[in-house]
This record gives C-alpha cells, structure tokens and sequence, in this order.
C-alpha cells in the first residue's frame, strides 16, 4: 500500500468538489500517495456529476477514458463514485465492466475498501443509504490555497420538478453550528482568505436542526474568525431570504455584498408546475428589496429555459424581466429532461427550441454585463490575486464581484509581482469581454508576511 498512487477526477458542482476532499483526506490517512494526474496512477477514482444529460455525458466520457488507460496498462483499477454511481449503479457495473468498482455516495467513508479490493481484483460495489454520506471530517483542499468552499449542509426538501437532486443526495441536512466554525477556523490557518459559503440550498440552513433559518447566525460567528477576508453566499433560495438575513450582509463587512439566487423562470405557472413559488412581480419587488437593503450588491442568478410547457410568450415574459432586472451576473440552461423527476412526463419543449432560447438569454445577459463593466470604469476595487497569466502576460484576480469558477476575472498590469492570496488595490482602466482590465495602485497586505 505504501507505494500505491492514487488520483482523483471530480466533476460537477462545489458540493462534489468538497467530497472529493474529503476522499482525498480518507486515502492519504489509509498511507496511499496521491497524485494529480489519474493518468498516471495505480488508481484512479471518478467523482462523477449526474445532474443534467451533459454533465453525465461528461462523466461517462471520462471513465471511458480511464477505461482505455487501463487496456493499456497505464492503470491497474477504476473505481467510480459520485452522484452518476449514485443514480446508475447497475448501468455502470453491467454496461462498463472494466470498471473495477462502483460505490454510493453513503460509502464514500469506505473509499480505501474499495481501492483494497479493486487492487486485488474483485469487482466491488458498495450502496448503503445515501443518508450515511459524511458531511464532517478531515479534507484535503483542492482549491488555491487562499479559497475555499465551506458546505454548511447537503441534500435538497425542495423537490423542484425538474431535479434529481432529492432522489441522489437525499433530505436536507444541516451541519451543526460548531464544526462549521471549527472547520473554518483550520481553513483560515491554513492560509484560506476566502470562504465560499454552498450547500444545495443554503438559506434553509438550521431548520432540520435547529428549528429555525440559523444562517444569520452562522455568518456572524463565521466573520469573528482572524484572517478571513470574504465571505461569499452561492445557492440562496428566493423564498428564504429574510430581512435579518439581508441585515446580517449589510451590516458585516466580512460578507461581500454578493449573492447568488438561483431563480430559475418568472412565470408564475411555470414556476407553478417547477413547484417553486413567484410570479414576475413577486421575484421582481424581492430583487428591488435585496438592491434596496444591500446598496451595490451584486447579484448572480441561473434560469431554465424550455422548461416544460413554456410558451413563446412565457419566453418573452422571461426575457423581459433578465432586461428589466439586469442582474449583474447570470447562467442560462436549457430544460435537460432527466427520468424519474415529475417534469419528464410533462409535454416537453422542442430541444432545439430550448438550447435557443437559452442562447437568446444568453447573448441579452452579454449586453447588459459588457454595461456593468463600462460602469466600473475609473473606479478602484479590492482585487483578491490568483496568479499571473502567461498569455496574456499580467497578473488576475477576483474582486468582490466574482464567485471562483464561475465568474470572470480583474486582468491587472503592476510594477511588482503580487504573490497569489494577496489583496491589493487595482484601478480598473478598460474592460474585455466580461473581464475587467486595470493596474494595480496599491498592495492592501501581504499574506503570511514575515
């Protein structure tokens, strides 16, 4: 065991990534050696996506890879894990059978069983109650040294129509209080100056186990903790965004006056038949509420287009509102019809229709960010620094405006070379495309300074 390397693909979403983490901490802690390329190990594992047709098609696409690897000899065994094993475990283990092992997310604790007995050549497979998932417990940080995601709770009591989410991941379920702020205290430590704040809905934290939306709280002790500098919100749901919560962002300087809101459509029968609440007006007057309570928030929302049913008109009201809304951040996705969720069985949409109309979204959302950029022209922001980008031959960086992975980026010129996890001061000159061009003024501090 001691010679044996081990190397992880992880795919999907923040709260994937975090499990990843925490196999990695389960197979270093077993003695194996990890490594970053599977290519080049003895084994590789597979965290797979399962939530859309892409992102599984993506996943399969990868072990199919790994699987050629193995033909050739480069890997001695494949083991498969993830919400796609979760999901498809006898499609995997019957239609992939170089796959040596397959396991549900409720057996991520025994990841080095699996890898003991891939290694001896016996086909396993492990598929305890998805409930048994640990949501506490050591990781090993993938991210940039000076950010990370914080996941406060997994599972989803939603049941939004279109989502597998519920059937792969299970009930909500929330951490408690004191390993969160224990686990963000050792990110901290280890250098971490961003906290990415997710869950699969992170407004309902504490009703399962406190009784009560304990998120507030939570950011509160959060910001008490030393060298953490952001405090960024992703996956907020509309329903749960109360007044304490938006006092709680505008008063703590910690929290960056960003959040993400997952909206999904404005129609109010569509979001009917997503078994979601809202309307035009009602999402409309909570937008102007959140803008109104948090002055110069940035706010990053997400919608489906060709949801089923979705009429033209019900498009042309979406539209309307991304035009009048103006959100400064915004994902569209086509409807992805997925089996055993309650909106495959209603009359779909036209593929091709759906990928246009998220297209149509797409490229009005590009007009109203290339003008958000133009605003921030003249100004100087707080610039959170990731490395120096060698084709275009200066340093990038984050501001407040920008979630890691999904945002773009502060392009940025300087007479120095900031190290990355430094903060510094850029005035911002020109912008390209999404990004923002600028030149470094001033260094706010440097991290781990002797």
């Amino acid at each position: 065991m001691s010679n044996t390397t081990v190397g992880i693909i992880s795919l999907g979403c923040a709260k994937n990534r975090v499990d990843a983490e925490m196999l990695m901490f389960q197979l270093r802690k077993g003695g194996y050696i990890l490594k970053e390329d599977p290519a080049q190990c003895d084994v590789a594992i597979i965290n797979t996506c399962g939530f859309i047709e892409s992102a599984k098609q993506e996943s399969i696409n990868e072990i199919l890879e790994l699987c050629e690897l193995k033909k050739e000899g480069k890997i001695k065994a494949i083991i498969v894990t993830g919400c796609l094993a979760q999901r498809y475990s006898d499609q995997l283990t019957k239609e992939i059978p170089e796959v040596d092992a397959v396991i549900g997310i409720g057996a991520n604790a025994d990841i080095c069983e699996a890898v003991e007995k891939a290694l001896d050549g016996e086909k396993y497979a492990s598929f305890p109650d998805k409930m048994n998932l640990p949501l506490d417990g050591g990781r090993i940080q993938s991210t940039e040294p000076h950010w990370a995601y914080l996941r406060v709770a997994d599972g989803c009591d939603n049941c939004c129509t279109y989502c597998a989410i519920p059937l792969i991941r299970g009930r909500f379920r929330s951490r408690k209080q004191e390993s969160i702020i224990e686990e963000a205290k050792t990110l901290a430590k280890n250098g971490v100056q961003e906290l990415n704040v997710i869950a699969q809905d992170t407004t309902r934290y504490g009703e399962d186990i406190y009784g009560r939306l304990a998120l507030p709280e939570l950011l509160s002790e959060l910001c008490k903790i030393d060298g953490i500098r952001w405090i960024r919100l992703l996956y907020c749901y509309p329903d749960r965004i109360t007044d304490e919560l938006l006092q709680t962002i505008a008063k703590e300087d910690k929290i960056v006056k960003y959040i993400d809101l997952p909206l999904q459509h404005c129609s109010a029968d569509i979001l009917h038949k997503m078994n979601r609440r809202g309307s035009f007006e009602e999402l409309t007057a909570l937008i102007k509420k959140i803008r109104a309570a948090i002055p110069g928030v940035v706010l990053r929302t997400t919608l489906i287009t060709g949801f089923p049913t979705e009429t033209e008109e019900q498009f042309e009201e979406l539209s309307r509102f991304v035009a009048e809304t103006r959100f400064e951040r915004l994902g569209c996705f086509a409807y992805s019809q997925e089996e055993d969720t309650p909106a495959a069985l209603m009359p779909q949409v036209d593929e091709d229709v759906r990928a246009h109309r998220a297209e149509l979204i797409m490229e009005q959302q590009a007009y109203i960010m290339s003008d958000f950029c133009q605003q921030q022209i003249g100004k100087t922001v707080d610039v959170l620094v990731d490395g120096f980008d060698r084709y275009a031959e200066c340093f990038f960086g984050r501001s407040a405006f920008d979630a890691p992975e999904v945002d773009p980026c502060v392009f940025f010129t300087c007479e120095r070379k900031p190290r990355a996890g430094e903060m510094v001061k850029v005035t911002i000159t020109d912008c390209l495309d999404c990004d923002l061009v600028g030149e470094m003024v001033e260094e706010l501090e440097i991290r781990n300074e002797e």
